[in-house]
Protein backbone atom coordinates (compact mmCIF):
# COMPACT_ATOMS: atom_id res chain seq x y z
CA UNK A 1 0.00 0.00 0.00
CA UNK A 2 1.06 3.58 -0.91
CA UNK A 3 1.20 6.10 1.74
CA UNK A 4 0.30 9.44 2.18
CA UNK A 5 3.76 12.17 2.73
CA UNK A 6 2.46 14.57 5.62
CA UNK A 7 -0.20 17.03 4.30
CA UNK A 8 1.12 20.44 3.82
CA UNK A 9 3.49 18.08 1.32
CA UNK A 10 0.78 16.80 -0.33
CA UNK A 11 -1.41 20.05 -0.66
CA UNK A 12 2.16 21.68 -2.05
CA UNK A 13 3.20 18.91 -4.26
CA UNK A 14 -0.52 19.04 -6.03
CA UNK A 15 -0.70 23.02 -6.47
CA UNK A 16 2.51 22.32 -8.19
CA UNK A 17 1.45 19.55 -10.37
CA UNK A 18 -1.86 21.59 -10.80
CA UNK A 19 0.23 24.35 -11.76
CA UNK A 20 1.61 22.19 -14.65
CA UNK A 21 -1.83 20.61 -15.90
CA UNK A 22 -3.22 23.74 -16.26
CA UNK A 23 -0.52 25.05 -18.72
CA UNK A 24 0.01 21.84 -20.17
CA UNK A 25 -3.56 21.84 -21.30
CA UNK A 26 -4.39 25.88 -21.75
CA UNK A 27 -1.05 27.14 -22.62
CA UNK A 28 -2.36 30.36 -23.24
CA UNK A 29 -4.51 30.93 -20.00
CA UNK A 30 -5.06 34.65 -20.06
CA UNK A 31 -3.32 34.94 -16.40
CA UNK A 32 -0.07 33.33 -16.45
CA UNK A 33 0.20 32.73 -20.59
CA UNK A 34 4.12 31.33 -20.51
CA UNK A 35 3.17 28.45 -22.82
CA UNK A 36 3.69 24.75 -22.30
CA UNK A 37 7.60 24.32 -21.87
CA UNK A 38 7.94 27.08 -19.68
CA UNK A 39 4.72 25.76 -17.47
CA UNK A 40 6.46 22.57 -17.38
CA UNK A 41 9.28 23.78 -15.74
CA UNK A 42 7.38 25.95 -13.08
CA UNK A 43 6.20 22.70 -12.41
CA UNK A 44 9.75 20.97 -11.67
CA UNK A 45 11.29 24.46 -9.94
CA UNK A 46 7.50 24.42 -7.49
CA UNK A 47 8.40 20.96 -6.93
CA UNK A 48 11.60 21.59 -5.25
CA UNK A 49 11.11 24.79 -4.16
CA UNK A 50 7.99 23.61 -1.80
CA UNK A 51 10.41 20.94 -1.06
CA UNK A 52 7.70 17.85 -2.46
CA UNK A 53 11.12 16.18 -4.10
CA UNK A 54 14.45 17.04 -3.56
CA UNK A 55 17.64 18.88 -5.79
CA UNK A 56 19.30 15.23 -6.37
CA UNK A 57 15.93 13.61 -6.94
CA UNK A 58 14.49 16.08 -9.69
CA UNK A 59 18.02 15.32 -11.68
CA UNK A 60 17.83 11.63 -10.90
CA UNK A 61 14.26 11.80 -12.52
CA UNK A 62 15.20 13.29 -15.73
CA UNK A 63 15.45 10.19 -18.51
CA UNK A 64 18.51 10.82 -19.98
CA UNK A 65 17.60 7.59 -22.94
CA UNK A 66 14.48 9.07 -23.89
CA UNK A 67 15.74 12.38 -24.35
CA UNK A 68 18.24 11.45 -26.06
CA UNK A 69 15.66 9.19 -28.22
CA UNK A 70 13.62 12.18 -28.75
CA UNK A 71 16.85 14.48 -30.08
CA UNK A 72 18.09 11.52 -32.27
CA UNK A 73 15.10 10.79 -33.87
CA UNK A 74 14.43 14.71 -34.66
CA UNK A 75 17.55 14.74 -36.49
CA UNK A 76 17.54 11.61 -38.42
CA UNK A 77 13.74 13.07 -39.21
CA UNK A 78 15.24 16.37 -40.92
CA UNK A 79 17.94 14.41 -42.85
CA UNK A 80 15.41 12.18 -43.89
CA UNK A 81 13.13 15.48 -45.00
CA UNK A 82 15.52 16.60 -46.79
CA UNK A 83 16.18 13.36 -48.61
CA UNK A 84 12.92 13.67 -50.17
CA UNK A 85 11.60 11.04 -48.04
CA UNK A 86 8.49 12.32 -47.49
CA UNK A 87 7.76 14.01 -50.80
CA UNK A 88 7.77 10.42 -51.86
CA UNK A 89 4.69 10.11 -49.26
CA UNK A 90 3.06 12.88 -50.58
CA UNK A 91 3.57 11.15 -54.47
CA UNK A 92 2.40 7.96 -53.03
CA UNK A 93 -1.22 9.58 -51.66
CA UNK A 94 -1.44 10.76 -55.70
CA UNK A 95 -0.59 8.81 -57.49
CA UNK A 96 -2.96 7.38 -60.00
CA UNK A 97 -5.89 8.68 -57.21
CA UNK A 98 -9.38 7.57 -58.10
CA UNK A 99 -11.30 9.95 -56.29
CA UNK A 100 -12.13 11.70 -52.77
CA UNK A 101 -12.98 8.36 -51.22
CA UNK A 102 -9.86 6.88 -52.62
CA UNK A 103 -7.82 9.56 -51.63
CA UNK A 104 -8.85 9.65 -48.06
CA UNK A 105 -8.13 5.67 -47.86
CA UNK A 106 -4.59 6.67 -48.80
CA UNK A 107 -4.39 9.13 -46.47
CA UNK A 108 -5.46 6.77 -43.57
CA UNK A 109 -3.03 4.25 -44.46
CA UNK A 110 -0.23 6.10 -45.73
CA UNK A 111 -0.08 8.07 -42.81
CA UNK A 112 -0.76 5.07 -40.27
CA UNK A 113 2.48 2.96 -41.55
CA UNK A 114 4.66 6.21 -41.61
CA UNK A 115 3.71 7.35 -38.63
CA UNK A 116 4.51 4.33 -37.03
CA UNK A 117 8.09 4.64 -38.44
CA UNK A 118 8.63 8.50 -38.01
CA UNK A 119 6.55 9.69 -35.31
CA UNK A 120 3.16 11.04 -35.57
CA UNK A 121 4.32 14.67 -34.75
CA UNK A 122 6.70 14.52 -37.97
CA UNK A 123 4.11 13.16 -40.33
CA UNK A 124 1.77 15.79 -38.92
CA UNK A 125 4.03 18.40 -39.73
CA UNK A 126 5.15 17.32 -43.37
CA UNK A 127 1.99 15.70 -45.08
CA UNK A 128 -0.65 18.56 -43.82
CA UNK A 129 -0.37 21.42 -46.71
CA UNK A 130 0.35 18.65 -49.22
CA UNK A 131 -3.15 16.87 -47.73
CA UNK A 132 -4.89 20.12 -48.04
CA UNK A 133 -3.53 20.65 -52.01
CA UNK A 134 -4.67 17.20 -52.78
CA UNK A 135 -8.07 17.86 -51.48
CA UNK A 136 -8.25 21.39 -53.25
CA UNK A 137 -7.08 20.10 -56.66
CA UNK A 138 -10.44 17.73 -56.65
CA UNK A 139 -12.57 20.62 -54.92
CA UNK A 140 -12.83 18.43 -51.96
CA UNK A 141 -13.72 19.43 -48.41
CA UNK A 142 -10.10 19.98 -46.06
CA UNK A 143 -12.28 18.51 -43.02
CA UNK A 144 -12.21 14.81 -43.91
CA UNK A 145 -9.08 14.55 -44.83
CA UNK A 146 -7.68 16.70 -42.28
CA UNK A 147 -9.31 14.32 -39.47
CA UNK A 148 -7.98 11.28 -41.95
CA UNK A 149 -4.34 12.85 -41.01
CA UNK A 150 -4.65 13.11 -37.38
CA UNK A 151 -6.80 10.26 -36.49
CA UNK A 152 -4.51 7.83 -38.21
CA UNK A 153 -1.28 9.61 -37.50
CA UNK A 154 -2.51 8.67 -33.36
CA UNK A 155 -3.59 5.15 -34.42
CA UNK A 156 -0.42 4.09 -36.44
CA UNK A 157 2.28 5.52 -34.05
CA UNK A 158 0.78 3.15 -31.55
CA UNK A 159 2.55 0.07 -32.96
CA UNK A 160 6.19 0.65 -32.49
CA UNK A 161 7.99 2.35 -29.35
CA UNK A 162 9.01 5.12 -31.69
CA UNK A 163 5.54 6.09 -32.83
CA UNK A 164 4.81 8.73 -29.93
CA UNK A 165 6.46 10.01 -26.72
CA UNK A 166 4.28 8.25 -24.38
CA UNK A 167 5.42 4.75 -26.39
CA UNK A 168 8.80 5.64 -25.60
CA UNK A 169 8.31 5.96 -21.71
CA UNK A 170 6.54 2.27 -22.10
CA UNK A 171 9.22 0.80 -23.92
CA UNK A 172 11.76 2.19 -21.19
CA UNK A 173 9.52 1.35 -18.37
CA UNK A 174 8.64 -1.77 -19.32
CA UNK A 175 12.01 -3.37 -20.75
CA UNK A 176 9.68 -4.29 -23.87
CA UNK A 177 11.60 -4.96 -26.91
CA UNK A 178 11.16 -3.04 -30.19
CA UNK A 179 9.36 -6.53 -31.75
CA UNK A 180 7.39 -7.78 -28.65
CA UNK A 181 6.03 -4.32 -28.64
CA UNK A 182 5.30 -4.08 -32.23
CA UNK A 183 3.58 -7.31 -32.62
CA UNK A 184 1.58 -7.26 -29.50
CA UNK A 185 -0.22 -3.91 -30.55
CA UNK A 186 0.14 -5.07 -34.11
CA UNK A 187 -3.37 -6.56 -35.01
CA UNK A 188 -4.92 -3.94 -32.74
CA UNK A 189 -3.84 -0.92 -35.15
CA UNK A 190 -4.53 -2.73 -38.54
CA UNK A 191 -7.81 -3.11 -36.92
CA UNK A 192 -8.12 0.00 -35.97
CA UNK A 193 -6.85 1.94 -38.40
CA UNK A 194 -9.26 0.18 -41.09
CA UNK A 195 -12.55 0.97 -38.52
CA UNK A 196 -11.61 4.50 -38.38
CA UNK A 197 -11.25 5.04 -42.43
CA UNK A 198 -14.80 2.89 -42.78
CA UNK A 199 -16.17 5.65 -39.48
CA UNK A 200 -14.62 8.13 -41.96
CA UNK A 201 -16.34 7.24 -45.16
CA UNK A 202 -19.41 6.76 -43.40
CA UNK A 203 -19.63 10.28 -42.05
CA UNK A 204 -18.47 12.10 -45.08
CA UNK A 205 -19.24 10.21 -47.91
CA UNK A 206 -21.68 12.42 -50.49
CA UNK A 207 -18.87 14.91 -49.15
CA UNK A 208 -15.99 12.87 -50.82
CA UNK A 209 -17.39 12.95 -54.56
CA UNK A 210 -16.13 15.87 -55.82
CA UNK A 211 -14.26 15.92 -59.24
CA UNK A 212 -12.48 13.01 -61.11
CA UNK A 213 -8.96 13.38 -61.54
CA UNK A 214 -9.85 13.19 -65.36
CA UNK A 215 -12.45 16.18 -64.98
CA UNK A 216 -10.04 18.07 -62.82
CA UNK A 217 -6.96 17.93 -65.73
CA UNK A 218 -9.15 18.12 -68.45
CA UNK A 219 -10.55 21.85 -66.64
CA UNK A 220 -6.76 22.79 -65.81
CA UNK A 221 -6.02 22.24 -70.17
CA UNK A 222 -9.09 24.47 -70.67
CA UNK A 223 -7.89 26.98 -68.42
CA UNK A 224 -4.68 27.21 -69.93
CA UNK A 225 -6.23 27.11 -73.41
CA UNK A 226 -8.46 30.09 -72.77
CA UNK A 227 -5.82 31.92 -71.79
CA UNK A 228 -3.22 30.62 -74.06
CA UNK A 229 -0.38 29.76 -71.37
CA UNK A 230 0.84 26.09 -70.19
CA UNK A 231 -1.27 24.25 -67.36
CA UNK A 232 2.15 24.49 -65.53
CA UNK A 233 2.26 27.92 -65.65
CA UNK A 234 -1.59 28.34 -64.83
CA UNK A 235 -1.06 26.21 -61.61
CA UNK A 236 2.22 28.15 -60.91
CA UNK A 237 -0.54 31.60 -60.64
CA UNK A 238 -2.47 30.02 -58.77
CA UNK A 239 0.46 29.83 -55.94
CA UNK A 240 1.31 33.21 -56.73
CA UNK A 241 4.23 32.84 -58.76
CA UNK A 242 4.92 34.50 -61.94
CA UNK A 243 5.16 33.02 -65.65
CA UNK A 244 8.33 33.49 -65.85
CA UNK A 245 9.37 32.08 -62.36
CA UNK A 246 7.31 29.11 -63.15
CA UNK A 247 9.13 28.55 -66.29
CA UNK A 248 12.34 29.22 -64.80
CA UNK A 249 11.41 26.67 -61.98
CA UNK A 250 10.61 24.17 -64.55
CA UNK A 251 13.97 24.62 -66.20
CA UNK A 252 15.39 24.31 -62.86
CA UNK A 253 13.73 21.14 -62.03
CA UNK A 254 14.81 19.58 -65.63
CA UNK A 255 18.24 20.11 -64.87
CA UNK A 256 18.34 18.50 -61.67
CA UNK A 257 17.27 15.74 -63.16
CA UNK A 258 13.94 14.83 -61.36
CA UNK A 259 10.24 16.25 -60.75
CA UNK A 260 10.96 18.09 -57.67
CA UNK A 261 12.54 20.93 -56.47
CA UNK A 262 15.35 21.78 -54.66
CA UNK A 263 14.56 23.13 -51.18
CA UNK A 264 16.47 25.47 -50.24
CA UNK A 265 16.31 24.73 -46.15
CA UNK A 266 16.73 21.53 -46.95
CA UNK A 267 19.28 19.53 -44.38
CA UNK A 268 20.20 18.12 -47.54
CA UNK A 269 21.44 21.43 -49.50
CA UNK A 270 24.60 21.24 -51.01
CA UNK A 271 27.57 23.61 -50.27
CA UNK A 272 29.95 22.25 -52.81
CA UNK A 273 33.17 24.10 -51.35
CA UNK A 274 32.68 22.45 -48.09
CA UNK A 275 32.70 18.96 -49.61
CA UNK A 276 35.51 16.04 -49.19
CA UNK A 277 37.80 15.74 -52.60
CA UNK A 278 35.71 12.58 -53.52
CA UNK A 279 32.53 14.36 -53.52
CA UNK A 280 34.28 16.98 -55.36
CA UNK A 281 35.11 14.53 -57.78
CA UNK A 282 31.62 13.65 -58.54
CA UNK A 283 29.22 15.14 -60.38
CA UNK A 284 26.41 17.23 -57.93
CA UNK A 285 23.73 14.92 -58.76
CA UNK A 286 26.10 11.75 -57.69
CA UNK A 287 26.92 13.58 -54.73
CA UNK A 288 22.78 14.14 -54.31
CA UNK A 289 22.05 11.26 -54.61
CA UNK A 290 24.56 9.36 -52.23
CA UNK A 291 23.77 11.46 -49.74
CA UNK A 292 20.19 10.80 -49.74
CA UNK A 293 20.70 6.50 -50.55
CA UNK A 294 23.02 6.68 -47.69
CA UNK A 295 20.17 8.68 -45.23
CA UNK A 296 17.46 5.38 -46.07
CA UNK A 297 20.29 3.01 -45.72
CA UNK A 298 21.29 4.12 -42.25
CA UNK A 299 17.55 4.21 -41.67
CA UNK A 300 16.87 0.90 -42.39
CA UNK A 301 19.79 -0.37 -40.27
CA UNK A 302 18.53 1.56 -37.51
CA UNK A 303 15.22 0.14 -37.59
CA UNK A 304 16.95 -3.40 -37.82
CA UNK A 305 18.70 -2.27 -35.37
CA UNK A 306 15.85 -1.75 -32.80
CA UNK A 307 14.60 -5.19 -34.17
CA UNK A 308 17.72 -7.11 -33.00
CA UNK A 309 16.65 -5.57 -29.23
CA UNK A 310 19.94 -2.84 -29.75
CA UNK A 311 19.65 -0.05 -26.94
CA UNK A 312 17.37 1.86 -28.51
CA UNK A 313 18.34 5.34 -27.57
CA UNK A 314 22.37 4.79 -28.44
CA UNK A 315 21.27 3.78 -31.67
CA UNK A 316 19.14 6.83 -32.81
CA UNK A 317 22.14 8.57 -31.78
CA UNK A 318 24.63 6.48 -33.43
CA UNK A 319 22.36 7.10 -36.53
CA UNK A 320 22.09 10.75 -36.16
CA UNK A 321 26.12 11.23 -35.86
CA UNK A 322 26.22 9.35 -38.66
CA UNK A 323 24.52 10.72 -41.22
CA UNK A 324 25.95 14.29 -39.65
CA UNK A 325 29.53 13.18 -40.30
CA UNK A 326 28.71 12.01 -43.85
CA UNK A 327 26.95 15.44 -44.79
CA UNK A 328 30.32 16.23 -43.99
CA UNK A 329 29.59 19.89 -42.84
CA UNK A 330 28.65 22.04 -40.37
CA UNK A 331 25.79 20.48 -38.79
CA UNK A 332 24.39 23.80 -36.97
CA UNK A 333 21.63 24.16 -39.62
CA UNK A 334 20.29 20.77 -39.17
CA UNK A 335 20.84 20.94 -35.08
CA UNK A 336 19.06 24.17 -35.59
CA UNK A 337 15.91 22.12 -36.49
CA UNK A 338 15.51 20.27 -32.98
CA UNK A 339 12.70 21.28 -31.42
CA UNK A 340 14.58 21.60 -28.01
CA UNK A 341 11.55 22.92 -26.22
CA UNK A 342 10.51 19.81 -26.20
CA UNK A 343 13.09 18.49 -24.73
CA UNK A 344 12.42 21.19 -22.00
CA UNK A 345 9.31 20.43 -21.51
CA UNK A 346 10.16 16.76 -20.85
CA UNK A 347 12.41 17.18 -18.38
CA UNK A 348 10.17 19.83 -16.46
CA UNK A 349 7.71 16.92 -17.13
CA UNK A 350 9.62 14.39 -15.12
CA UNK A 351 10.42 16.09 -12.23
CA UNK A 352 7.10 17.29 -12.00
CA UNK A 353 5.12 13.78 -12.02
CA UNK A 354 8.12 12.35 -10.27
CA UNK A 355 6.98 15.23 -7.28
CA UNK A 356 3.64 14.32 -7.42
CA UNK A 357 3.90 10.70 -7.26
CA UNK A 358 6.23 11.74 -3.88
CA UNK A 359 3.28 13.67 -2.64
CA UNK A 360 1.90 9.07 -2.23
CA UNK A 361 -1.84 10.60 -3.71
CA UNK A 362 -1.58 9.00 -7.28
CA UNK A 363 -0.62 5.98 -5.39
CA UNK A 364 -3.77 6.31 -3.06
CA UNK A 365 -5.94 6.83 -5.74
CA UNK A 366 -4.43 4.10 -8.06
CA UNK A 367 -5.00 1.42 -4.75
CA UNK A 368 -8.34 2.21 -4.23
CA UNK A 369 -9.38 1.52 -8.31
CA UNK A 370 -7.37 -1.24 -8.38
CA UNK A 371 -9.98 -3.99 -7.53
CA UNK A 372 -12.29 -2.82 -10.69
CA UNK A 373 -9.26 -2.66 -12.85
CA UNK A 374 -7.93 -5.91 -12.90
CA UNK A 375 -7.13 -7.01 -16.44
CA UNK A 376 -8.30 -10.52 -16.36
CA UNK A 377 -11.96 -9.51 -16.45
CA UNK A 378 -13.16 -7.46 -18.93
CA UNK A 379 -15.16 -5.48 -16.70
CA UNK A 380 -11.78 -4.59 -14.94
CA UNK A 381 -10.35 -4.11 -18.41
CA UNK A 382 -13.41 -1.48 -19.52
CA UNK A 383 -12.56 0.31 -16.09
CA UNK A 384 -8.79 0.47 -16.57
CA UNK A 385 -9.20 1.88 -20.33
CA UNK A 386 -11.88 4.62 -19.22
CA UNK A 387 -9.46 5.88 -16.61
CA UNK A 388 -6.60 6.11 -18.92
CA UNK A 389 -9.09 7.84 -21.46
CA UNK A 390 -10.48 10.49 -18.96
CA UNK A 391 -6.80 10.81 -17.88
CA UNK A 392 -4.89 11.28 -21.35
CA UNK A 393 -7.59 14.12 -22.30
CA UNK A 394 -7.85 15.64 -19.15
CA UNK A 395 -3.54 15.70 -17.99
CA UNK A 396 -2.28 14.42 -21.39
CA UNK A 397 -0.92 11.13 -22.55
CA UNK A 398 2.58 10.96 -21.38
CA UNK A 399 1.77 12.37 -17.73
CA UNK A 400 -0.87 9.59 -17.32
CA UNK A 401 1.59 6.97 -18.38
CA UNK A 402 4.23 8.86 -16.23
CA UNK A 403 1.49 8.35 -13.39
CA UNK A 404 -0.51 5.22 -13.48
CA UNK A 405 2.80 3.09 -15.83
CA UNK A 406 3.97 1.54 -12.68
CA UNK A 407 0.95 1.21 -10.61
CA UNK A 408 -0.82 -0.88 -13.60
CA UNK A 409 2.16 -3.04 -14.08
CA UNK A 410 2.65 -3.69 -10.14
CA UNK A 411 -1.14 -4.61 -10.25
CA UNK A 412 -1.11 -7.31 -13.30
CA UNK A 413 2.12 -8.80 -11.50
CA UNK A 414 -0.04 -10.26 -9.09
CA UNK A 415 -1.41 -12.03 -11.75
CA UNK A 416 0.96 -13.48 -14.17
CA UNK A 417 4.51 -11.94 -15.89
CA UNK A 418 1.91 -12.27 -19.08
CA UNK A 419 -0.23 -9.74 -17.51
CA UNK A 420 2.53 -7.23 -17.37
CA UNK A 421 3.67 -7.23 -20.69
CA UNK A 422 -0.02 -6.86 -21.71
CA UNK A 423 -0.82 -4.37 -18.96
CA UNK A 424 2.15 -2.21 -20.44
CA UNK A 425 0.33 -2.48 -23.99
CA UNK A 426 -2.78 -1.88 -22.82
CA UNK A 427 -1.60 1.12 -21.93
CA UNK A 428 0.24 2.23 -24.76
CA UNK A 429 -2.43 1.13 -26.68
CA UNK A 430 -5.40 2.98 -24.79
CA UNK A 431 -3.59 6.23 -23.93
CA UNK A 432 -2.47 6.48 -27.53
CA UNK A 433 -5.88 6.24 -29.71
CA UNK A 434 -7.32 8.13 -26.59
CA UNK A 435 -5.48 11.34 -28.47
CA UNK A 436 -7.96 11.18 -31.34
CA UNK A 437 -11.17 11.53 -28.50
CA UNK A 438 -10.35 15.50 -28.77
CA UNK A 439 -8.31 18.36 -30.79
CA UNK A 440 -6.35 18.96 -27.08
CA UNK A 441 -5.77 14.61 -26.62
CA UNK A 442 -3.17 14.78 -29.01
CA UNK A 443 -0.43 16.93 -29.95
CA UNK A 444 -0.70 15.80 -33.54
CA UNK A 445 -3.78 16.87 -33.20
CA UNK A 446 -2.57 20.82 -32.65
CA UNK A 447 0.26 20.10 -35.29
CA UNK A 448 -2.82 19.79 -38.07
CA UNK A 449 -5.00 22.28 -36.98
CA UNK A 450 -1.73 24.85 -36.73
CA UNK A 451 -0.59 23.85 -40.17
CA UNK A 452 -3.97 24.00 -41.74
CA UNK A 453 -4.98 26.94 -40.17
CA UNK A 454 -1.45 28.59 -41.15
CA UNK A 455 -0.97 26.74 -44.69
CA UNK A 456 -0.03 29.93 -46.91
CA UNK A 457 -2.79 28.11 -49.42
CA UNK A 458 -5.75 26.26 -49.02
CA UNK A 459 -6.28 27.17 -45.43
CA UNK A 460 -8.71 25.55 -43.27
CA UNK A 461 -9.58 26.46 -39.81
CA UNK A 462 -9.92 22.51 -38.15
CA UNK A 463 -12.30 23.84 -34.71
CA UNK A 464 -12.31 21.79 -31.66
CA UNK A 465 -16.36 20.86 -32.01
CA UNK A 466 -15.77 19.89 -35.62
CA UNK A 467 -13.26 17.46 -34.32
CA UNK A 468 -15.28 16.19 -31.28
CA UNK A 469 -18.00 15.35 -33.29
CA UNK A 470 -15.68 12.43 -35.06
CA UNK A 471 -13.50 12.19 -32.51
CA UNK A 472 -15.19 10.60 -29.99
CA UNK A 473 -17.12 7.70 -31.75
CA UNK A 474 -13.95 7.48 -33.18
CA UNK A 475 -12.19 6.66 -30.28
CA UNK A 476 -14.97 4.95 -28.30
CA UNK A 477 -15.63 2.46 -30.80
CA UNK A 478 -11.32 2.25 -32.01
CA UNK A 479 -10.40 1.62 -28.59
CA UNK A 480 -12.75 -1.03 -27.85
CA UNK A 481 -12.15 -2.83 -31.07
CA UNK A 482 -8.48 -2.74 -30.40
CA UNK A 483 -8.35 -4.00 -26.55
CA UNK A 484 -9.26 -7.68 -26.87
CA UNK A 485 -6.30 -7.94 -29.73
CA UNK A 486 -3.50 -6.47 -27.60
CA UNK A 487 -0.91 -8.96 -27.00
CA UNK A 488 -2.82 -11.71 -29.36
CA UNK A 489 0.81 -12.17 -31.58
CA UNK A 490 3.46 -13.01 -29.15
CA UNK A 491 7.19 -13.85 -29.43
Amino acid sequence: MTELAPLPRVVLGSLAFGVFWMLAVFPSVPFLPIGRTAGALLGAVLMIVFHVISADDAYASIDLPILGLLFATMVVGGYLKGAGMFKHLGALLAWRSQGGRDLLCRVCVVTALASALFTNDTCCVVLTEFVLELAAERNLPAKPFLLALATSANIGSSATPIGNPQNLVIAFNSKITFLQFFFGILPAMLAGMGVNTVMLLCMYWKDLEGASPDEVAAGKEMEAAEEGRSPASVLSLKCGASPASANGAGLRQRQNGNGHGHDADSVMSENISTKHRWFMQCSEQRRKLFLKSFAYVVTVGMLVAYMLGLNMSWTAITTAIALVVVDFRDAEPCLDKVSYSLLVFFSGMFVTVSGFNKTGLPGAIWNFMAPYAKINHVSGVTVLSLIILLLSNLASNVPTVLLMGDEVAASAATISAAAVTRSWLLLAWVSTVAGNLSLLGSAANLIVCEQARRAPRNAHDLTFWSHVVFGVPSTLVVTAIGIPLIGKISI
